[in-house]
């Protein structure tokens, strides 16, 4: 029986983007890279809805994270960190790694972000260079209105830039990047995109391009300017995951084909089957579910249940793999990821192995 991989990301990939990445090694010096990395940044283009720049860094998500930071942001600069989970704090210590004055905006976990509070804040200091942002926080199972947040900022400071951490959801939920003006938006191959880790996506707009050209953070691998240039003749500055690179192009054909308004519905339809199916079950769900995300959905552990004995039951003896909770959330919820390649009878395999597994494990749902 195979695996049923309910977390969010690394994701289970279809078997033409694996074949891909069997093939044998090219020049990524040549032409046929070239083409290659070509598709890529036309398709992420349009997947990004954006005539922005869009790069591609062999690295995990976490390192296009940084690389918005080095690239835009200087020692001493100040920045205001919109934080709703474990995501949102790595963006602000990144920041201070690189000596960037943080303020943490911080949301109770399990909610939204509010965007008259970004406001508000913004007002509050006029000295802030940029506002970081996660949209979609995996580690809550929460979805901000980034849409919202990003017209609350232009309102109070139309120039000021705007990094987003889309790493789960890019290629997944609605994001239209020009539509909202955002300046560096990231993510990473392992989710939505249904490839194996190893690429960084980031889209650059012109007013990031202006930081760019003034900041004074450190930086080699991960510099812009660098991977611009070489995008420009079809290469990547340092050499690339290439197999990753294979892996995408037959990916982005997938995406493409399938276009936006129906990946969008697709994963809205099976995040909502997922929270239905939880509730049925008697759990409860940490996100308040009007903001409760379409890509992975945090549960909480019930009292008196052992959640890491549920996880080790559900993956030793249903072949279902659940992620736990991170950080403060640890041991108190688990997640089921729900994006990429994805569909209703993997969400109604995993409900049937909870339905299994909880009384296994001392969970008895309390009578309505």
């Amino acid at each position: 029986m195979s695996v049923n991989l309910r977390i969010p990301g690394p994701t289970p990939c279809p078997d033409d983007v694996l074949q891909a990445m069997s093939r044998q090694m090219i020049n990524h010096r040549g032409p046929e890279f070239a083409e290659i990395v070509g598709r890529i940044t036309d398709g992420l283009k349009t997947l990004f809805e954006t005539k922005n720049d869009v790069l591609t860094l062999t690295s995990a998500g976490t390192g296009a994270m940084e690389s918005a930071v080095v690239n835009t942001l200087s020692p001493g600069d100040r920045a205001l960190v919109v934080s709703i989970g474990v995501f949102g704090n790595r963006f602000a210590d990144i920041c201070r790694t690189y000596g960037v004055n943080v303020d943490t905006l911080d949301f109770e976990q399990g909610t939204a972000a509010d965007p008259e509070r970004v406001a508000e804040a913004l007002k509050a200091d006029a000295t802030y260079k940029a506002v970081l942002v996660t949209h979609n926080e995996t580690s809550t199972g929460v979805t901000n209105d980034l849409g919202a947040i990003a017209k609350a900022i232009r309102g109070v400071r139309p120039q000021i830039l705007v990094l987003v951490d889309a790493i789960s959801s890019l290629g997944s939920l609605p994001l239209p990047v020009d539509a909202w003006d955002l300046d560096v938006v990231l993510t990473g191959s392992q989710k939505g995109w249904m490839v194996p880790p190893g690429m960084a996506m980031v889209s650059v707009s012109k007013r990031a391009w202006e930081a760019i050209a003034a900041t004074k953070s450190p930086r080699y691998y991960f510099d812009y300017t660098k991977a611009k240039s070489f995008l420009e003749k079809g290469q990547t500055p340092w050499t690339p995951a290439v197999s990753v690179y294979f892996a995408m192009d037959v990916a982005l054909r997938t995406l493409l084909a399938e276009g936006l308004p129906r990946i969008h519905a697709r994963h809205a339809r099976i995040g909502q089957m997922t929270r239905d199916g939880v509730k049925a079950l008697g759990l409860k769900l940490l996100a308040d579910e009007r903001v409760a995300s379409n890509t992975v959905t945090a549960v909480r552990v019930p009292d008196g249940v052992d959640g890491a004995a549920l996880n080790k039951l559900m993956r030793t003896e249903y072949n279902t793999v659940l992620a736990g909770g991170q950080g403060p959330l640890a041991g108190k919820i688990f997640r089921i990821g729900h994006l990429g390649l994805v569909t209703e009878a993997d969400i109604r395999a995993c409900l049937d192995a909870l339905r299994l597994a909880l009384p296994r494990v001392g969970f008895a749902p309390v009578a309505a």
